[in-house]
């Protein structure tokens, strides 16, 4: 593995680059596409804008920082969010009103704010029902992949 000697800061300053930086597709029907920048992952959003599930991705990591994962198991919980979003009128409520809130705490993108800040941030958010919805979210969709329990070793 090439970049097995990667710190965790270069590591989440390389992913966070991804989410920050990942290429927007507006596709028919009111969808959006959310791609990594070398292509190796994509989500199809039909609640959330692009902004708000780089926002989200990019919260996840920060509140679930797991070296050995890419980018693609985090945006799957951001595909599960949408779609429950898409289904429930209080999610998608919820949902969107807690990353704006989240985009309000400084007076610069959630993406773009340093890892401390981002931490910071999600601090003063800890006891909303929008982060424990995405809090559980992350338990029920991350934690429950198969190909996760590989990455952390399980069989």
């Amino acid at each position: 593995m090439r970049n097995a000697a990667m710190d965790r800061r270069r590591f989440l300053e390389s992913s966070g680059q991804a989410a920050a930086g990942a290429a927007l597709i507006a596709a028919a029907g009111g969808t959006t596409l959310l791609m990594a920048p070398d292509g190796a992952w994509a989500l199809t959003l039909e609640t959330l804008s692009g902004q708000d599930g780089a926002t989200l991705l990019k919260a996840l990591r920060i509140i679930y920082p797991h070296d050995s994962l890419g980018d693609q198991y985090y945006a799957a919980v951001v595909e599960a969010l949408d779609q429950e979003a898409k289904g429930k009128a209080e999610t998608a409520t919820l949902v969107t009103d807690g990353i704006a809130k989240l985009e309000q705490v400084y007076p610069m993108p959630f993406v773009e704010l340093s890892e401390g800040n981002q931490l910071r941030a999600l601090e003063t958010m800890q006891d909303s029902d929008f982060f424990q919805t995405i809090r559980f979210k992350v338990i029920a969709a991350l934690y429950n992949n198969p190909q996760v329990w590989q990455a952390f070793g399980y069989e």
